[in-house]
């Protein structure tokens, strides 16, 4: 993918003009249809050569501020880091090989997480290490019963 090419332009008007060619009102609704689909490959399904993962990202971002529901989308940043990282879902054994990949999906979600909700984030991880879920556990989107008791949504 050409960097110039995503970044060229009104990146953001060429975004959701994308996401309103496939029938979607918002960005949220469209990643929505695809919670265990990766940045990098969203950005993909809404153009292969001019739209960027971190542009899909920043997206989600300001819709989830504006309606006031971060934590269902960092929630779903986890789905989506630990669907490419461990698609079979939670390992039953914790040898190096997959303790490392716990690792990546972890740390990957913790920098797809706004400033806002890391603390809340660590919080979230340090159970996840000290209480890991059982074994085959694969959330398949942000509303994950476990999930939301690692990061509940927040007050109004």
């Amino acid at each position: 993918m050409s960097e110039d090419r995503s970044w060229g332009g009104n990146w953001k008007a060429r975004l959701y003009e994308r996401v309103r060619e496939r029938g979607y009102d918002s960005l949220t609704a469209f990643a929505e249809t695809h919670p265990t689909t990766s940045l990098l490959e969203l950005a993909e399904k809404l153009g292969k050569d001019d739209i960027a993962a971190v542009q899909v990202f920043s997206g989600l971002v300001a819709e989830a501020e504006r309606s006031r529901r971060l934590p269902r989308l960092v929630r779903g940043q986890l789905v989506r880091e630990l669907a490419e990282t461990l698609p079979n879902g939670w390992p039953a054994v914790m040898d190096d090989a997959n303790r490392f990949k716990v690792a990546v999906a972890i740390s990957r979600w913790g920098t797809y997480t706004p400033e806002t909700h890391q603390k809340r984030v660590e919080q979230a991880k340090a159970a996840l290490r000290a209480t890991p879920p059982p074994p085959g556990w694969r959330p398949l989107g942000p509303d994950d019963e476990l999930l939301r008791t690692l990061l509940p949504d927040e007050e109004a």
